[in-house]
């Protein structure tokens, strides 16, 4: 069965009734070119039985129109399978209309080459299967004079046996047959002129029945996709609808590519029908070709026709789905938008605070200034969507009654937040008016009780100072008219709206202020027009009593008038004591007033900082765990899998580092601790401290960075990446978020260095310096240990190193002793760059090298050079010549390294530095020695002998009251000169002995922590075997033993401490500076011996080669074999 997909079955299909289409395709006339239901045969079915061309229809008629068959000689004629016979017959009687069909055929058997016995076969086969109507049957019998006479006589003794329906014309030439048909009408091996080629006829016969087919084909999947497209419901979201109309539209446009082909296809037959025609204006087509043409067009047609029914029911389709893809877009937006409204809206109502001083009001009206700017976007937004109701309206919208509320729904919220934005805002002004009022009223109070303050009381007695203050009073009252609050009940009336306990209270004690002050101006009115509206008297011709003048306690002139009794004196006096009294009670309230305001706004600013330090941890926190969850999480799910390239998989702890441990010490603990502290900002200090430790963290992650930041670039355009910032909604890609914990713990000093600024009088000022310190030493610690992890080439583990303590780049001399005479003269001149850093044991060397990349690869890298062991370091602080010069000498100088550092205040840093590990390398040598030798004194209690070399300063110590107290103390340092060495020790053993280099200065100080003079032969001359006392000299010692009964109660020292002896008093005091901690006080000299000890034993002073004092500072071999302090071995390489 063949519908064609009419106009009539589109139009009920787009009203989805299915039904009428069905109907209509089953009792649709059946279409005059395919006879489907009569043969359900093609050409291309036989096309090799129709080959074989035993049968052929040309296309000729007869006089009435009939069709012509021609059965051409065929000698395998009676071959021919019957089936075969059958389906051609069958096949060519289809070909022609009905009405042509049912006048009857003709059929012309050409057997002019063939015996009788096959001619009277021939017709009786094609008699007995032709299964069309006949009309005549025309018989060119055999032209050989035997078989034609034959042929006459027998068909005259069988007409009966070959009698069928017909006449049978039995025609002896050509000429005869052209007598029944046409020449024109008969082919040209018939004598005609005909046109005819049967492989032309086969193959257009083909191609006519395919485009049909494909008509046909073509008709039914629109009915099918129709059917579709009618019953399909649509969706309730954005996704599934632009979906459903992506694909609706892409079998819509294989549709029309499939229709396009197809006309395309009939244009190209009915082309090749109607070339002759086109070729040869006087060539007429015959009525097979006619009617292939006819056949044709009217397919095109029909293909049109249904073409345009099609498009007429997808516009409509189309335009329904689009606008329902519009619906659910508005509906998503409306949601969105919605909830923005929400939020804004809510915000919008924290502003409830009305501020309680003029700076805080305008930080309000900041904040709602910058809120508003914010939130306009969201207004913004919200007003385009629900100005989209008129263009729902206009397009005709399917919707368009649930859209209306939507869209009158936000424009009532925008109006309400707009209004409700604006409310605010006056009533902030409105506030922001009442505190300019009473700052107006109390600068005006304070500037009046100035005033009064500042009137002499003594020059107001007379007349014209008192007309004089009198006038300054008035003038100063009428300022008030715009500055004082004139009455409190219309203030109260005029700002009942904003008038909250506070600050009706603030309003109050304002307005007592002012009218204290007026009572104060009133009465002191009252005293001067009284002192003004004295008459003066005569002049008496004797002088008054002097007792007048006697009794008066003031002696000011303007109070010895003689027009004044000794009463009204006495009652000026009163006054003027009262009022006195009574201003300056005003003036100190209103300082204090001046100082209570100041003190609440630093409390303001004070919050407002601990407001921004939790809002943004918490901001830090939610942005962490967005990324655990939006990132790092995806990376272990199996559905994410297919988008994470395999080399990205198994990352994800280079990716991230240790960002998960980060988000758990703050999300459980350290914003928790944090807002605990919301009501005492002044004391979060102390949640800093209390949680320092843990900010240790941090100095992985970023040692991690750099390994994060090469893996980000190398995968940044990763489909997983973007999926999943597609999913979270960021703007921002992830290696934005990685950044945020390095942010972070740098913001936090920002944060510290604010409160601290605001809490400089407040109890917890001294934690809040602490904690900034701290979080500074952890970003110092950070960032050298980001130096530290890039260092190169060295064998060993930096861990064994100790704590890096600082590292920096410098210019570096050598002078070895053992070095070549070469080396030595160009050491000064030509400088190696060189990159230093400080551990608590060693003292690296390395080579910086910058790299080439994009941003941490661009860092550069430290090529390992050599180290020297902190244990036989010492230091040399001044270099002849430069600031900027120390030196660092190994093993008794047989290394020198002269460092030039960038400024003079990095030298003085790392000297301190190296000063401090040189210092506690020595307290832990004294320290075991003293414990050791404290063992053997428990063992042997009987005193040293005076071989042991015991100390000068022995006689001073027995003669104190502290003997016992300090007798570990001296056994320690005892103990230590004890176990040094021989008096000329081996090479690399014993203290280091002083020397100085080509370039110290005169006055240079080089440090060790060696006692040096033990080895030294000046040192032995003069000490006189350590027999006699030893003689203070000014200069620097290190204590080793503590101390806090100086002179001045508040000088201390500690053991460990460096001091400086700075000059020598009278009564055997000196005065002595505590570098350690700068404070400075005057020490007797028999306990500072026992302070600094033996000369020998301590930091001292020896005399160089010029007679300048020098003391090296190191830690020698020696005293690490001493003390069984054990220590690290280094390579020692040159480079």
């Amino acid at each position: 069965m063949l519908c064609h997909l009419c106009y009539s079955c589109i139009k009920y299909l787009i009203k989805g009734d299915v039904r009428h289409v069905l109907d209509f395709g089953q009792n649709y006339k059946k279409d005059e070119i395919m006879h489907q239901d009569i043969i359900p045969l093609y050409a291309a079915d036989i096309q090799d039985q129709l080959k074989k061309q035993f049968a052929y229809l040309s296309g000729g008629r007869g006089g009435d129109g009939c069709p012509v068959i021609t059965f051409p000689d065929y000698p395998a004629f009676s071959e021919i399978p019957e089936k075969e016979f059958q389906n051609v017959l069958t096949y060519l009687t289809s070909i022609p209309s009905l009405r042509d069909a049912g006048i009857g055929f003709i059929l012309v058997i050409d057997r002019r080459q063939d015996k009788w016995t096959s001619v009277k076969a021939s017709i009786l086969r094609i008699a007995a299967s032709f299964p069309g109507n006949l009309q005549l049957v025309l018989v060119l019998r055999p032209t050989g004079f035997f078989h034609r006479a034959l042929s006459d006589i027998a068909f005259r003794f069988n007409k009966d046996e070959l009698k069928m329906k017909v006449p049978i014309i039995m025609l002896g030439s050509v000429s005869e047959l052209q007598g029944y048909i046409d020449k024109t009408q008969l082919t040209e091996d018939l004598g005609g002129t005909l046109d005819y080629c049967h492989n032309r006829w086969l193959s257009r016969r083909t191609a006519i029945e395919g485009f049909a087919q494909k008509v046909k084909q073509t008709a039914q999947i629109l009915q099918s996709f129709g059917t579709e497209l009618a019953e399909t419901e649509l969706p309730n979201d954005v996704q599934s609808t632009s979906s459903l109309l992506a694909t609706h539209t892409e079998k819509k446009d294989k549709m029309k590519e499939d229709i396009r082909v197809a006309v395309e296809q009939g244009n190209d037959i009915l082309g090749s029908i109607t070339k002759p025609v086109t070729e040869n204006p006087d060539y007429k087509l015959n009525q097979d070709q006619l009617d292939n043409q006819t056949t044709v067009e009217r397919l095109l047609a029909q293909l049109h026709e249904t073409e345009t029914a099609f498009d007429e029911f997808w516009m409509k389709h189309q335009q329904k789905l689009e606008q329902c893809l519009r619906l659910r877009n508005f509906e998503q937006n409306f949601r969105e938008v919605k909830a923005a409204l929400d939020i804004v809206s809510e915000r919008l109502s924290a502003f409830t605070d009305v501020g309680n001083s003029r700076s805080h009001v305008e930080h309000i009206l900041k904040d709602l200034a910058n809120f508003k700017e914010k939130s306009d976007e969201t207004v913004t937004k919200a007003k385009m969507l629900a100005s989209e109701r008129d263009a729902f309206i206009q397009s005709n919208h399917y919707a368009v009654d649930s859209i209306i509320p939507k869209c009158s729904e936000l424009h009532h919220l925008c109006d309400a937040f707009t209004t409700e934005t604006e409310r605010r805002r006056k009533l902030l002004n409105k506030s922001l008016e009442l505190h300019d009022l009473l700052e107006k009223s109390m600068k005006w109070c304070d500037e009046g009780i100035y005033l009064l303050a500042s009137q002499p009381v003594d020059k107001c007695q007379s007349q014209d100072g008192a007309e004089s203050a009198l006038q300054e009073i008035e003038k100063f009252l009428d300022t008030g008219a715009g500055n004082k609050i004139k009455e409190l009940n219309k203030i109260y009336e005029e700002y009942a709206h904003i008038l909250n306990e506070d600050l009706k209270e603030h309003v109050q004690k304002v307005f007592q202020k002012q009218e204290s002050m007026e009572e104060m101006f009133q009465k002191r009115q009252v005293s001067l027009k009284k002192l003004a509206a004295k008459q003066t008297r005569p002049v008496q011709p004797v002088a008054p009593r002097p007792e007048a003048f006697v009794k008066s306690p003031c002696t000011s002139p303007g109070l010895q008038r003689e027009n004044v009794s000794n009463s009204e004196s006495s009652a000026l006096r009163r006054v003027n004591y009262r009022k006195g009294k009574s201003e300056i009670t005003e003036l100190h309230q209103s300082r204090g007033g001046s100082t209570m305001d100041d003190e609440e706004n630093l409390a303001v600013l004070r919050q407002h900082v601990m407001n921004e330090l939790i809002e943004t941890e918490r901001a830090y926190v939610e942005e962490l765990l967005c990324v655990l969850e939006g990132y790092a999480a995806e990376m272990d799910n199996p559905l994410m899998a297919h988008l994470i390239s395999p080399e990205l998989q198994n990352k994800k702890d280079i990716l991230f580092g240790n960002m998960e441990e980060i988000y758990h010490f703050h999300n459980r603990i350290f914003l928790r601790e944090l807002e605990t502290y919301v009501e005492y900002p002044e004391l979060v200090g102390r949640c800093f401290l209390d949680q320092m430790e843990d900010f240790q963290i941090y100095e992985k992650y970023c040692q991690n960075k750099p390994r994060s930041e090469s893996l980000w670039r190398q995968f940044s355009d990763s489909v997983f990446f973007q999926e999943c910032q597609r999913k979270l909604d960021h703007k921002l890609s992830l290696d934005s978020y990685l950044l945020k914990p390095v942010q972070r713990i740098t913001k936090y000093q920002l944060l510290l260095k604010e409160m601290l600024k605001y809490s400089k009088n407040c109890e917890g000022a001294e934690d809040l310096q602490e904690a900034l310190t701290s979080i500074l030493g952890i970003l110092k610690a950070v960032n050298d240990s980001m130096h530290q992890i890039a260092i190169t080439g060295y064998d060993g583990n930096l861990n064994e190193l100790g704590k890096l303590l600082m590292q920096g780049s410098f210019n570096v001399w050598t002078d070895h002793k053992k070095g070549h005479t070469k080396v030595k003269d160009l050491a000064r001149f030509k400088p190696m760059q060189r990159h230093l850093f400080l551990h608590e044991k060693a003292v690296l060397f390395c080579k910086k090298r910058e790299e080439n990349g994009e941003g941490y690869e661009k860092a550069p890298s430290y090529s390992y050079k050599h180290s020297l062991n902190m244990a036989a370091v010492g230091i040399t602080e001044n270099v002849k010549g430069d600031a900027k010069k120390f030196e660092i000498w190994y093993n008794a100088r047989e290394e020198v390294y002269i460092v030039q550092a960038p400024t003079p205040e990095v030298k003085a840093t790392w000297v301190n530095e190296i000063r401090k590990v040189l210092t506690s390398q020595l307290q832990a040598c004294r320290e075991a020695s003293q414990h050791r030798t404290l063992e053997q004194t428990q063992s042997l209690p009987l005193p040293l002998p005076a071989s042991s070399c015991a100390s000068p300063s022995r006689n001073h110590i027995r003669n104190t009251k502290k003997m016992e107290e300090k007798k570990a103390d001296l056994t320690s340092l005892e103990g230590c000169g004890t176990t040094v060495a021989p008096k000329y020790p081996e090479k690399g053993k014993g203290w280091a002995k002083p020397s100085h280099s080509l370039d110290a200065s005169e006055e240079n100080d080089g440090w060790s922590s060696a006692e040096e003079a033990l080895n030294s032969s000046d040192a032995e001359e003069e000490g006189g075997g350590g027999a006699g006392e030893m003689k203070l000299t000014p200069g620097k010692y290190t204590v080793v033993t503590d101390y806090d009964k100086g002179v001045s109660e508040e000088f201390t020292v500690k053991s460990g401490d460096l001091v400086q002896l700075i000059r020598e008093g009278e009564d055997g005091l000196w005065f002595v500076k505590n570098l350690s901690s700068g404070k400075e006080g005057w020490i007797p000299a028999s306990n500072l011996l026992m302070l600094i000890g033996n000369s020998n034993s301590a930091q001292s002073l020896s005399s160089s080669e010029s007679g300048t004092a020098s003391s090296n500072f190191s830690t020698s071999s020696s005293c690490s074999d001493s003390c069984n302090v054990s220590s690290t071995s280094f390579s020692d390489i040159k480079g």
